[in-house]
Order: C-alpha cells, then sequence, then structure tokens
C-alpha cells in the first residue's frame, strides 16, 4: 500500500441544487444507479428493481441502529443563554452521562447547567474531553427515551437546511435499536413490502447494529489521506446474523452490504477467509484504496460528499476512476445525492 494518498484524488464538483433537501414520499421509488465494479459499465434503475439483482442464497445485511433526536436546545442557568446539545454516546460506566457536543461551547463550562424544556431534562458539564466535547450529566423524572422524544430533535446534517416533518423518515422501517446521531442513509429506501419480497425470492436478510456517530459527517482535513484519524462507533454482531452470513458464504452466495455502516461493521468483524463470528465492540476501521475486503461482495449505498470517507471506502470496493466517472454522470443525469438522495448498487 502506498505510503501518501492526496485528499483531492477524491473530490468532484457537485451543483447545490443536486443535494436532496426532502426524502420522496415513497421509500422506494428513488432512483438506483448499478454500477458494475470490475468494468465500470453503469445502468439506471429504479430502486425497488433492486430485487432483479438479488439472487437467492444471497445474504442482505442491515444495519438495524435507530437514530435518537439527539439534538437539544437549552437555556444557560443564570443567563438564558441558548445553548444546543448534541448527544454523541452515552458513557457505559456512568448511568445518565453522555459526551456531548455543544454550541457555543463557551457557555459550557465545568460545573454550567442547561435546563431543557424548563425543568424537564436539566444537565450539568462535568468534563471537557478531546476535540473540545463535553461530558453532561442528566437530571430528569420519568424515563429518559421519553423525554428526550418530546425534547429532542432528528440531529439532520449540516446540508440539509429544510425542516423534517416526519420524524420516522429520518428512520429505516427496520431501526430497532437505540444509539446513532445520524442514520443509515442507504437503508431509507428499503419498505417493508420490498423486503418482504426479497426474502420471498430466497435472499435471507441478516440484522447487525452499528451506531452511526457524527464523526460520519467531520471533513478529511489531512492532505496525506493516511494520516486521517476516525472516529469509534460500537458495532454488535448476534449469533443468528453471523450464522445467516456464513450460511451464505459457505454456499456460494453473495454478502451484500446495505450501506457503508454495515460494510465496517462486517469488515471489522471478518476472518481472512470472509467467515464471522458473533461479537461486539468499538471499530476505527478506515476503508481506502488499496484495502482488501474480506466480507463484502456488493454493496448498496448512497451518493457521498467529496473528498469523504465514504467515497474513499467506494472507491477502495469499485476503483477510483469508477467511482469518479459513476459521480460524473450522476451529476450528467441530475441524481439527488446525499442523505436523503438517490441510491447506488455495486455489483
Amino acid at each position: 500500500m502506498e505510503n501518501t494518498m492526496n485528499l483531492h484524488d477524491f473530490y468532484y464538483e457537485l451543483p447545490q441544487e443536486l443535494i436532496a433537501q426532502d426524502p420522496l414520499s415513497d421509500r422506494s421509488g428513488s432512483r438506483l444507479m448499478v454500477l458494475d465494479k470490475n468494468t465500470g459499465e453503469i445502468e439506471h434503475r429504479i430502486f425497488k428493481d433492486i430485487i432483479d439483482y438479488l439472487n437467492p442464497g444471497d445474504c442482505l445485511v442491515i444495519n438495524d441502529t435507530k437514530v435518537i433526536p439527539a439534538r437539544l436546545i437549552g437555556e444557560k442557568e443564570g443567563t438564558g443563554a441558548a445553548v444546543e446539545v448534541l448527544l454523541l454516546r452515552r458513557q457505559e460506566d456512568l448511568k445518565d452521562t453522555w459526551e456531548v457536543l455543544v454550541k457555543p461551547g463557551k457557555k459550557a463550562k465545568i460545573g454550567a447547567r442547561i435546563h431543557f424544556g424548563g425543568d424537564r431534562l436539566v444537565g450539568e458539564v462535568t468534563d471537557i474531553v478531546e476535540e473540545g466535547n463535553r461530558i453532561i450529566r442528566f437530571e430528569y423524572n420519568g424515563i429518559f427515551e421519553e423525554i428526550l422524544d418530546e425534547l429532542g430533535q432528528m440531529p439532520l446534517p449540516p446540508y440539509i437546511t429544510h425542516k423534517l416533518e416526519d420524524k420516522n423518515r429520518y428512520q429505516t422501517v427496520y431501526a430497532k435499536h437505540e444509539g446513532s446521531a445520524a442514520a443509515p442513509t442507504a437503508g431509507l429506501h428499503f419498505t417493508n413490502e420490498l423486503l418482504d419480497k426479497i426474502v420471498s425470492k430466497g435472499v435471507d436478510i441478516a440484522r447487525v447494529t452499528l451506531h452511526v456517530g457524527l464523526g460520519t459527517f467531520r471533513p478529511v482535513k489531512e492532505e496525506n489521506i493516511l494520516n486521517h484519524h476516525m472516529h469509534s462507533e460500537f458495532y454488535r454482531i448476534d449469533d443468528e446474523a453471523a450464522g445467516k452470513i456464513n450460511k451464505a458464504r459457505k454456499n456460494g452466495g453473495r454478502i451484500i452490504a446495505v450501506g457503508t455502516t454495515s460494510t465496517r461493521t462486517l469488515e471489522s468483524a471478518a476472518a481472512e477467509d470472509g467467515f464471522i463470528k458473533p461479537c461486539s465492540g468499538w471499530t476505527q476501521i478506515f476503508i481506502y484504496p488499496g484495502y482488501r475486503f474480506n466480507a463484502i461482495d456488493c454493496l448498496i449505498t448512497n451518493f457521498h460528499l467529496p473528498e469523504s470517507t465514504l467515497v474513499m471506502l467506494v472507491s477502495a470496493l469499485a476503483g477510483r476512476e469508477n467511482i469518479l466517472n459513476a459521480y460524473r454522470t450522476a451529476v450528467d443525469e441530475k441524481y439527488r445525492f446525499f442523505s436523503f438522495g438517490d441510491a447506488m448498487f455495486i455489483k
């Protein structure tokens, strides 16, 4: 593998108007670009046509994480100044304590208290950690998740400026385990009806969990991307999921990951022969060209930001030139980009 890889090699021109601001009313009605990773050949379809590309014996791997309404707007005790808090992750060893992002940070010194919804929820800053993130301990009466659902907003990516009318449109239909600060957006295209048809075709569906962190949106600042430090995210693969994946692998089926989050989960857990053991833990895996995939054969994904770690991941799978050509084609064909945008199947 090379010692340097230039950030600008993963740049492409994207007109602002192609960034999707709102989800489509029909989840599976978005467009689907099909890219052959070996030849670079491109087809244009509708997402529900994905079933035509799945074969009996394949295993489709989905990430069943659930986004929490992690954006809270509060007031600083004593001054009434507005403070925005974004929940990043719950501290495992400390009850009701979270690592958070605070804006503006200067109002969140250690000891500062912030009130949300009057006195429904009160947070006290107990520590300042790396990159200026805060540790906040919350006080409340009742059930934390219910209060959060009432007071919190969905933490939409910074490039989405429209208000989301329906919180559920930033969740997959199979979202189950709460813990993400962002949606695994490739999964937003699936409906229950489409999933039922996929199962009826003889395709196994394996559920894994990776709680998506906001590091997903953090820009790569290193000119040599090999110096980039990946954020860590919690993942879990249970016995049932590992069994389905290994069965498909053993019988010659393909492992098709839905999204870069499922991909990172599987590649973090797979042995060199592609087999998976049930496990859980934290992953900081960074996948870029030169990486050898052990777990996945194909990928369903969205169109990602220029110079992002996600563009690097898909370039590792399909080749940088193929990806950049596919993205240029998507711009020419006016595909919709990013979280609420259209999809790509890399086969």
